[in-house]
């Protein structure tokens, strides 16, 4: 998939995540609202799985790549099922504040993520195996890297507060 169709479903996805939030401050609009937020989220899981199983051509890393998220997915469905089955009405703002801490703790992962790539680019230099987002670093210069750092310390340090603040909101 290229990346300028890629690029393109997402912003797609995103229209439709704006029109979700926007609907939902009307109580007339927000059956059509919450429509629009499960088909933009569909459709970026599946643009994002699409884009994935096609990584490399030479090896099967993006169906092993696939077969994690998809694990990662059927756990974490298993474990919210469970307990939003579990939880009254009364108790549903500390259900999302409990489960707004793992969207804060998921940026601090994607940012020490996306730091260690950026060290291991540093390390492997231009190799012929590097792909994905370890490719786009080979190419950048100084100040994109500062600028993509900058970036990474920003997420983890929102991550981190979002992630410590709904916990302390959970109780």
């Amino acid at each position: 998939m290229s990346e300028g169709l890629l690029a393109s479903i997402y912003i797609a996805a995103s229209v439709l995540f704006i029109l979700s939030l926007g609907g939902l401050s009307n109580q007339e609009k927000a059956k059509r609202a919450i429509w629009y937020g499960m088909v933009g989220m569909a459709i970026a899981v599946i643009s994002t799985l699409g884009s994935i199983a096609f990584v490399s051509e030479d090896s099967l890393l993006g169906i092993q790549n696939i077969e994690i998220i998809g694990a990662a997915l059927l756990v974490g469905s298993v474990i919210g099922i469970i307990v939003a089955q579990r939880v009254e009405m009364t108790g549903m703002p500390q259900l999302v504040a409990a489960l707004h801490s793992f969207v804060g703790l998921a940026a601090v992962f994607t940012g020490i993520n996306a730091q260690i790539v950026v060290e291991s680019v540093h390390v492997l230099g231009n190799n012929q195996e590097l792909f994905g987002f370890a490719k786009k670093i080979v190419s950048k210069d100084a100040v994109e890297l500062n600028i993509l750092k900058i970036e990474v310390l920003l997420g983890v340090f929102i991550g981190a507060i979002t992630f410590t603040g709904s916990v302390i909101a959970f109780g």
